[in-house]
């Protein structure tokens, strides 16, 4: 027990810095990033967010995003055997919100939304019809995941002072 009681607060640790880490790259997109794109002609608003796409996939921010996921997974799990404590609540909610809020609207809402722009030619009709609602509902899905990531990590901070 003393093995999991030390390995309690690191990965306690890794979740917050983990979510907030998320919630700022996800901040970032929201608040100046696709605002700016926003602002450019689509042909060259596409060709940008098409790159960001492709080089948002590397080992660093993969590792961030969904190593954090499994930090909150395995907490997720831990906890149900320890719904006792009084910081149970807070891991729990931590785990679900990330998992869900960011993780599972990722690959539901955001990651389906980047195929579609990928398919299309950034000079094209299509691509600029697709462009408008793009932003709008790209953005959208991101608010969610800057919330929830965000209310992750003041969940698992939070948790600490219990």
């Amino acid at each position: 027990m003393a093995t999991a009681n030390n390995l309690h607060f690191p990965l306690m640790l890794a979740a917050a810095l983990g979510c907030g880490l998320n919630a700022g790259v996800f901040f970032a997109f929201s608040t100046f990033v696709m605002p700016a794109l926003a602002r450019l002609q689509p042909p060259q608003g596409i060709a940008a967010m098409q790159s960001m796409n492709i080089t948002a996939i590397n080992p660093l921010f993969m590792l961030a995003l969904f190593g954090t996921a499994f930090v909150c997974l395995f907490l997720a799990i831990a906890v149900l055997f320890k719904w006792q404590q009084p910081s149970a609540f807070y891991l729990l909610a931590g785990s679900l919100l990330y998992l869900i809020g960011a993780i599972a609207v990722t690959i539901a809402f955001n990651v389906p939304l980047n195929d579609a722009l990928a398919s299309v030619k950034p000079d094209s009709p299509e691509g600029a019809t697709l462009w408008a609602r793009y932003l709008t509902d790209w953005t959208f899905w991101n608010h969610v995941r800057t919330i929830a990531a965000l209310a992750a990590a003041v969940l698992f901070t939070v948790m600490q002072l219990k």
